[in-house]
């Protein structure tokens, strides 16, 4: 007769034994693991629209660190009379800008409403909106650009120039700063307030991971 065999994994403070290996154990913990678990479906039931929330927050978070890394790169940007150094702060600004519409518009219900912005943020959030509209999304007329053809005739020849102008905020609007601050404070804040309604909800902590990302 061949024994059923399981895989019991480890971590540096648990073991996880799979659900289906219950049978195995002494019928104390059987029966002690399964109240374990039957509260813990239960507190989950009770929770399902904080969880919701948090799925909803979880959406957003890689638009949010691709908004705080444009941000810090452009705050770190050094400017120089180059196409080089212009084609790269052209970059930034567009990445930055593009990933703040993203967090903004957001996906099954992760994005956030401009109402949640103190008063003086909310004319630099249409700015970025208009850019994002008509400088990198279409070809509308913006007035950060403006481009001329200038026709020269000498008698014989056609004489072409091209003229471009681009304008930019040499490492990012200061606004801009304020703005992302705002949002990643206000981020953080809306999960905590979730978190202490779980615990009111459902009677256990709910740990959200702190500290410094992953290098």
């Amino acid at each position: 007769m061949k024994a059923d065999r399981y895989e019991i994994e480890q971590d540096d403070e648990y073991y996880m034994l799979p659900e289906e290996a219950f049978h195995l154990l002494p019928e104390e913990w059987r029966n002690s693991f399964k109240a374990m678990a039957d509260n813990g479906r239960a507190a989950l039931e009770s929770a399902e629209r904080e969880l919701q929330q948090l799925a909803r927050i979880s959406n957003s978070f890689t638009s949010l660190v691709a908004l705080k890394h444009a941000q810090k790169r452009l705050s770190e940007y050094k400017f120089d009379t180059n196409m080089d150094s212009i084609m790269e702060l052209d970059m930034l600004t567009t990445a930055f800008v593009v990933a703040y519409v993203r967090l903004h518009q957001g996906g099954s219900g992760s994005g956030f409403d401009r109402k949640i912005l103190p008063e003086k943020l909310r004319s630099v959030h249409d700015e970025i909106l208009e850019m994002r509209n008509k400088r990198f999304a279409h070809n509308d007329d913006h007035h950060s650009v403006s481009n001329a053809l200038e026709l020269q005739f000498d008698g014989d020849r056609f004489f072409l120039k091209f003229g471009l102008t681009l304008g930019y905020h040499i490492g990012g609007a200061t606004e801009w700063h304020e703005l992302v601050s705002f949002l990643d404070h206000f981020t953080v804040e809306k999960m905590e307030k979730i978190l202490v309604r779980l615990k009111r909800k459902t009677g256990y902590e709910w740990i959200m991971p702190n500290g410094p990302p992953p290098k």
